[in-house]
């Protein structure tokens, strides 16, 4: 039947041990001794939030994030002009007036792989494995310091044929 009855009777015939009277005296004298007790109780009034203080923080996030605000809109206009370039610098260039490519980048942020299909005219099954990229190519005017960056996102669909050897 069962494998583990002689266990269970066993265990059911345990009884727990009665307590020594040591530990009685000191169950009762920490529970009367004001200064032990005082620091095991938990008490409600630790866990009240300090709505006082909550606002001031949220108050002082808020200056901050007008601040950063502020910041941000005060930064260069389109139209203003940064730097230039002096008359003798651009006599004197020998850097011809160009974009020369700097970069490219192609990052894949979703592949999936849409099962078998059969494609026209063919036999045998093929994977249909659908890509979507972003790339971004990049140029630069090294007579000017001008920089021209282009992104776009693309979809690649590729059949990859299976042969069943």
């Amino acid at each position: 039947m069962n494998d583990f009855s002689e266990i269970e009777n066993e265990l059911k015939k345990l009884r727990p041990a009665q307590l020594s009277r040591e530990l009685w005296m000191r169950i009762e004298q920490m529970l009367t001794d004001p200064e032990t007790s005082e620091e095991k109780i938990i008490r409600p009034h630790y866990f009240r939030v300090n709505w006082v203080a909550l606002g001031f923080g949220v108050a002082a996030a808020a200056i901050l994030l007008v601040l950063a605000r502020v910041s941000i809109e005060r930064a260069p206009k389109r139209g203003e002009t940064i730097a230039q370039n002096s008359p003798a610098q651009e006599i004197g260039s020998t850097l011809s007036n160009e974009f020369i490519p700097a970069g490219a980048t192609q990052v894949v942020y979703n592949a999936r792989d849409e099962g078998l299909h059969f494609s026209n005219g063919s036999e045998e099954p093929m994977r249909r494995v659908r890509y979507q990229t972003h790339e971004t190519l990049q140029w630069h005017n090294a007579a000017t310091g001008a920089s021209l960056r282009v992104c776009y996102p693309s979809e690649e669909i590729v059949l990859i044929p299976i042969s069943g050897q």
